[in-house]
């Protein structure tokens, strides 16, 4: 049994020329050039898929060899499976060349033999070079291009991946960052077989989803919490990505915001531990995307005003004019394509290598003090506990019960609320899960409405610059009404927000 351990990325055929001219610079022990067909097997009911275990046959000259990888970890490109392999006489599967333990427990080995089909193919050329690092690491890289075929259907494989043979997984980094450094790579998170399966039945992608709580128990220390809450954004934000990469759906993007926004506020809920200097980097290449990304709050509150023909404007004298000029900033805005340039430059791409890399190698251990130490190898229940307090005191603060906000208060406490909300998830496992939603539901509520209060900005801005005076006024009051009309709704919910008692102790 092995440990495959590499990064993949997605890339378009004229990557090759780069890939080659990258190539050429390293020192090169091996390389082939082989022609590799690969038949996955599994049971009508998909068992092992459900068992996260990939069963192929692979062919390349006259050999066949049988491959079985089962459960592992995947951190933003960086795939780590316990692989098994055996040489087979032909395509025909055979289990019992894989020793007893590497199948789960519950599974019935002998009753899925004899309900194994082919599921899928893929086949494709694989070009091989096995490149020696400076450190005495060696990392065989592939790039293979060919297809997925399922049931008549096709997809294109055109991937890169370096393999660790030997040696430190930090030289899988700089060998990556060396080659994305002019673009034109994105980290994937989809193997072939993962492909090969969404083809297989008709699948058409994932849907968009929210953020969820962080997967946390009683039994995690504070770091292993810290750790699972960066892999928890960090998966949050890939999964969207490749939506966005298959459908550009905007939707996509702002949960990769919320995903950001989970990186930030972690680095900020554990960061009188962890020292700034340790993820200076990190923060500073996060606050560079979220700036990429500032565009989607405007873009929500222009679709707003823009749909169903603008009913929402139907009152106004001047709705023809405000939405011609909506549609005018619209068009300003980043487009699909410019979207789609960002998550394939070396940027973008760097940011996931050095925020994976920062997680694998525990990156801010070095700069912890034996304090520090201790209070990270600390329970977590503790710590939760204090820390939601902390921030339960700083939204009442903010948020008092006898002061009268208005747009201006709200607006400005938006960040504030969505950082105390993400703080929230980070450690909502460990409690009741009733008495937590029933506390957390009207301050989603109130953030919701501080969104819909924003979506009006778009016309605030544009209010001034209407020719017509008596327009300008007729605008004026229109946004005084909806304000006022949402600001009387989410004082309310502030109010029921503030009466209710916190769910931690």
């Amino acid at each position: 049994m092995e440990t495959e351990i590499e990064l993949k990325f997605f890339v378009s055929p004229e990557f090759s020329n780069q890939l080659l001219a990258k190539i050429a610079e390293a020192k090169i022990l091996q390389q082939s050039r082989r022609e590799l067909g690969n038949i996955y097997f599994d049971t009508p009911d998909q068992i092992l898929r459900q068992h996260d275990i990939g069963l192929r046959v692979r062919r390349f000259d006259d050999v066949f060899v049988q491959t079985l990888k089962t459960a592992g970890r995947v951190v933003a490109g960086l795939h780590q499976r316990p692989e098994y392999n055996a040489e087979t006489n032909g395509t025909d599967p055979d289990l019992s060349l894989h020793p007893a333990d590497a199948w789960p427990e519950t599974l019935n080995v002998s009753q899925v033999q004899q309900q194994l089909t082919p599921i899928f193919s893929t086949d494709f050329v694989r070009q091989q070079w096995l490149i020696a690092m400076s450190d005495g690491s060696q990392i065989e890289l592939a790039f293979d291009q060919g297809e997925v075929k399922a049931n008549g259907n096709t997809d294109p494989i055109c991937e890169v991946e370096l393999e660790l043979k030997s040696g430190q997984t930090d030289a899988l980094f700089i060998l990556a960052r060396e080659l994305c450094a002019l673009g034109g790579m994105r980290l994937g998170n989809l193997s072939k077989a993962a492909r090969g399966y969404r083809l297989a039945a008709g699948y058409q992608g994932d849907d968009v989803k929210p953020l969820d709580h962080v997967p946390v128990t009683d039994e995690d220390n504070v770091e292993s919490a810290f750790v699972k809450t960066l892999e928890h954004a960090l998966g949050h934000w890939h999964y969207h990505e490749q939506i966005y990469a298959e459908r550009q759906e905007r939707a996509a993007l702002i949960q990769i915001q919320q995903a950001l926004g989970l990186l930030r506020q972690s680095l900020v809920v554990f960061g009188g531990m962890i020292p700034r200097r340790a993820s200076a980097l990190v923060r500073q290449e996060v606050q560079w995307l979220e700036g990429e990304l500032e565009w989607l709050t405007e873009a929500s509150g222009i679709d707003y005003l823009l749909a169903e023909k603008g009913y929402a404007l139907k009152k106004l004298n001047a709705r023809k004019a405000l939405m011609k000029q909506l549609e005018a900033r619209q068009a300003d805005l980043p487009d699909e394509w410019e979207m789609q340039q960002l998550i394939q430059s070396s940027r973008y791409c760097g940011l996931l290598l050095d925020l994976s890399r920062w997680i694998l190698s525990r990156g801010w251990q070095p700069f912890l003090d034996d304090k520090a130490r201790a209070r990270l190898s600390s329970p977590l229940k503790g710590f939760a506990d204090l820390t939601l307090s902390r921030s339960w005191q700083e939204l009442l603060d903010v948020f008092p019960a006898e002061r009268q906000l208005n747009r201006v208060d709200y607006l400005d406490q938006q960040p504030r609320l969505t950082r105390n909300l993400l703080s929230g998830l980070s450690f909502a496992a460990l409690y009741d899960e009733e008495k937590r939603r029933m506390f957390r539901m009207p301050w989603l509520d109130l953030l919701q409405g501080i969104e819909d209060l924003r979506q009006l900005e778009p016309v605030r801005e544009l209010a001034a610059l209407q020719d017509d005076e008596e327009d300008r006024r007729q605008v004026e009051k229109w946004l005084s009404r909806q304000e006022d009309s949402l600001i009387h709704a989410m004082d309310q919910t502030r109010q029921i927000g503030i009466d209710l008692t916190p769910y931690w102790p």
